[in-house]
């Protein structure tokens, strides 16, 4: 377990508890398989947040569509992200837009793997 922890030294302390959860159980080369997927999938949040203030100067909703949260992004596009109200939450809310995404990637992987 703290193998993968080594592998994935960007993770942030929340999504750290949650993969801890999810590899307890896995030998040593499922978990290592499970690192790299989930490492080449996830959502740094740094990045959502950079998508985000984007959002105030240009193309509103980038951080919607990153997340694979397609109609959200669509209509933040069409409406100015909701008139900037929907980017100022965006804005304080992109760890939990990050680990939401994070979270739905590492189960999927993990039904893959099964």
């Amino acid at each position: 377990m703290a193998n993968v922890l080594n592998i994935l030294p960007e993770l942030t302390y929340e999504e750290q508890l949650f993969i801890q959860n999810i590899v307890k159980d896995m030998d040593d080369s499922k978990a290592l398989q499970f690192a790299t997927i989930y490492r080449s999938r996830r959502r740094d949040p740094l990045l959502i947040l950079i998508l985000t203030v984007v959002g105030f100067f240009g193309i509103a909703g980038l951080q919607r569509f990153f997340v694979d949260q397609i109609g959200m992004g669509i209509l933040y596009l069409l409406t100015g992200g909701i008139c900037f109200i929907g980017t100022i939450i965006d804005l304080v809310n992109y760890k939990q837009l990050a680990i939401e995404y994070n979270q739905k990637q590492a189960m999927q992987i993990i039904g893959f793997m099964r």
